[in-house]
């Protein structure tokens, strides 16, 4: 495994991260109305793997099946040396953000109050990176986050803040970016999804702010297995409607055509591209099975050729899947 400082945190951070979602069973909303039921065994088993495989940062949320996720990971690596980030849910349950008054989100005492809950969660262990799950620049000029930060750092509940930026909208953070007053961000990024790269990464750079890439396998479609007569059981049924998938996995074959090889799969190729120089300092993604942990964690140990990432660079491919409300 390779490691790195996360931006200004000093926090040296594994470069691939637990994404946690997956072992909490999903998210009490409703683009996740259908999910996966979580195997604990699985989970535990996949926690331990990742750990004893240098994975040392696990990104989860109280949203995660209402804390179940965030009570898993100590449960097994409670007494391990490892970081921690989590996240606030939007008090109005909607991802995207939509709502301009922070006061309907992210209220000051209903901030302070959910990242109670978290550090309970957590056995009482300081949250190493406490996020706010969704963000808008409206907020901004409010001091109602810098307010609930500031509470939650005086009771040494966390260390580090962050916020976790609106799916497909980069943009949306450079405002909190630029004011340098938080220490991390957390943004989609994987090779269709390359927006970040415009804008908002040189910007946490120049402010040393680390970088978090989340879907970093575009919900699955990156790791190479998708095939036309793929189906799901699952909220990514309505994500990869037929044509959709067609499309993708089309997408994906050309990919897997030009550079997968013998020693590299097209997961390892999905997460080097995101860790790349001036790209993320970490990508999560999910690991409910051990035998995912041991294909990522090779992942930063592959290489790649100017040639290659140039071609990858050119894969980008603009669209949202997502709903745009929910």
């Amino acid at each position: 495994m390779e490691y790195t400082i996360l931006g200004k945190t000093n926090l040296k951070i594994s470069k691939i991260g637990f994404g946690a979602w997956g072992i909490g069973g999903g998210a009490p909303v409703l683009r996740w109305k259908d999910m996966w039921k979580a195997d604990d065994k699985l989970s535990k088993q996949s926690l331990m793997n990742a750990y004893e495989n240098g994975v040392n940062f696990y990104d989860t949320a109280l949203a995660y099946a209402e804390g179940h996720s965030e009570r898993l990971i100590v449960e097994v690596l409670g007494d391990k040396n490892i970081i921690i980030a989590t996240k606030v849910p939007p008090l109005d349950g909607h991802w995207p953000a939509k709502n301009k008054d922070i006061n309907q989100v992210f209220p000051k005492e209903y901030v302070i109050e959910k990242a109670r809950e978290s550090y309970k969660n957590l056995d009482k262990r300081k949250i190493d990176i406490f996020q706010l799950h969704v963000w808008l620049d409206d907020w901004f000029e409010s001091n109602v986050w810098r307010e609930a930060f500031d509470i939650l750092k005086k009771e040494k509940i966390a260390k580090f803040f962050g916020i976790s930026i609106n799916d497909h909208n980069p943009n949306s953070a450079l405002k909190i970016v630029d004011s340098g007053e938080i220490d991390t961000i957390q943004v989609i990024y994987n090779i269709f999804d390359q927006s970040p790269a415009n804008k908002l990464f040189p910007l946490a750079r120049k402010k040393n702010i680390g970088i978090i890439a989340r879907v970093p396998l575009d919900e699955g479609s990156l790791s190479g297995t998708f095939t036309y007569e793929t189906t799901f059981n699952d909220w990514r049924k309505d994500y990869f409607t037929t044509e959709r998938l067609k499309t993708t996995v089309d997408k994906v074959n050309e990919i897997k055509k030009k550079l997968e090889r013998p020693n590299r799969s097209m997961v390892q190729i999905a997460l080097k591209f995101c860790i790349l120089e001036n790209s993320a300092d970490v990508a999560i993604t999910g690991m409910r099975n051990p035998n995912h942990v041991n294909e990522n964690i090779k992942s930063p140990e592959i290489k790649l050729n100017s040639e290659e990432i140039e071609y990858l660079k050119k894969q980008r491919w603009i669209r949202n899947f997502y709903p745009e409300d929910i």
